[in-house]
């Protein structure tokens, strides 16, 4: 695997280790060029697929992207980074299981949202502001009650 600091062609493995529930192999890397370290991971992957977005144009699904959209929802919440691979490793097992080539961006997001829901309510409703494009207060009031997850972050106590 070529350097990621100085693209050297070679880089040496120094540490092996299942990582994700055995679901990736977490490998911890040394150039021997300019010694620097750097972690890579190595998964299956099952077939190629695509999103088909809301306007219809079809992208190659990216793994990292859907891990960034999850991490920026869940910022500065309780959960740690292994229990989100998790999910994230989840997700894309039950797209990639699921036997269709293309994947409608609002199925992902649906998947995202289950995940969400169980590992964090204020991630949930973060994801879920973007999600389904929250324009005001009363969107975000709405969707609380809809999904009855007031008692979960705290809405309907008395502060008196």
């Amino acid at each position: 695997m070529r350097c990621p600091f100085c693209s050297h062609p070679d880089t040496q493995v120094k540490d092996s280790r299942p990582s994700e529930d055995g679901q990736a192999i977490r490998r911890r890397r040394q150039c021997p060029s300019c010694g620097a370290r750097f972690t890579t991971f190595e998964r299956v992957q099952l077939r190629d697929l695509q999103v088909i977005k809301s306007d219809g144009k079809r992208v190659p699904f990216e793994r990292d992207k859907l891990m960034r959209s999850v991490l920026l929802a869940a910022r500065k919440s309780s959960i740690d980074r292994e229990r989100t691979e998790q999910m994230i490793s989840g997700i894309v097992r039950r797209l990639e299981s699921s036997g269709e080539p293309d994947i409608p961006s609002r199925r992902i997001g649906e998947l995202v949202m289950e995940g969400l829901r169980n590992l964090d309510p204020v991630a949930y409703v973060r994801y879920a502001s973007v999600y389904r494009d929250f324009r005001e207060v009363a969107d975000f009031s709405e969707f609380i009650r809809g999904e009855k997850l007031g008692d979960e972050l705290g809405e309907g106590e008395d502060d008196t």
